[in-house]
């Protein structure tokens, strides 16, 4: 069984704390933690985690330290916050001293399964506790604000939208010209054509003379 704390979302530990620091009952249970809308389902390990640092005892009553250093302000509870967080984590300090402030997730959450036999799900979360209180005792780390997963989170691209094809001058003369004429075609095709011929015959004229006229006619008019 894990010794170290651990709760799938620490950021209702460090809300809770928030809460308490503004309002600190005398005692504090799973039903304070539910009154507040955090941990639903898992109200008990923020009691647990309350109970660890010594906030709180076994019966969830507020203890004269946790009171002491809860009603503190913003310049000076960082530092309280810090020896509580050391006195619970001992085992840990004692080992690798002031380095642990600064230890990796991956650093704590291999030290927190060695130590208590957890699962890596377990010992991910063990570190995500520990990160959280010592963040509140003012020793966040830059590593501290990357995305859940170990990488930071980057802003998502936007797809850009295709351009619109823009239609020059040339192409839609063009169009227009096909266009005019396909409507030629098709009115040639519906129209019939009529020509009146009227031939003026001179009347002196030699039978050389007529047929020359009507040859020239038949072979300009009627057979084109």
């Amino acid at each position: 069984m894990a010794s170290h704390p651990y709760i799938s979302g620490a950021g209702n530990i460090a809300q809770m704390i928030g809460f308490l620091r503004k309002n600190f009952p005398a005692t504090v249970t799973s039903e304070t933690v539910k009154k507040f809308g955090l941990a639903s389902n898992n109200e008990s390990y923020v009691i647990n985690a309350l109970q660890f640092i010594g906030a709180i005892d076994e019966e969830g009553k507020r203890t004269d330290k946790g009171h002491d250093v809860f009603v503190l302000g913003d310049d000076d509870f960082p530092s309280a916050f810090e020896g509580l967080v050391k006195e619970a984590y001992s085992d840990l300090f004692e080992l690798r001293g002031e380095d642990a402030w600064s230890l990796s997730k991956k650093e704590l959450t291999s030290y927190f399964r060695t130590t208590d036999k957890t699962s890596e799900a377990i010992g991910g979360r063990q570190a995500s506790v520990f990160i959280t209180f010592r963040a509140l005792a003012g020793h966040e780390q830059p590593s501290d604000k990357t995305a859940p997963n170990g990488t930071k989170t980057a802003p998502s691209a936007k797809a850009k939208p295709a351009a619109a094809k823009k239609t020059t001058g040339a192409e839609v003369k063009t169009a227009t010209k096909v266009i005019e004429k396909a409507n030629t075609k098709e009115q040639r095709r519906d129209m019939a054509l009529t020509v009146r011929v009227e031939i003026n015959l001179p009347a002196n004229g030699t039978k050389e003379t007529y047929d020359a006229i009507f040859k020239s006619i038949k072979a300009n008019l009627i057979d084109d």
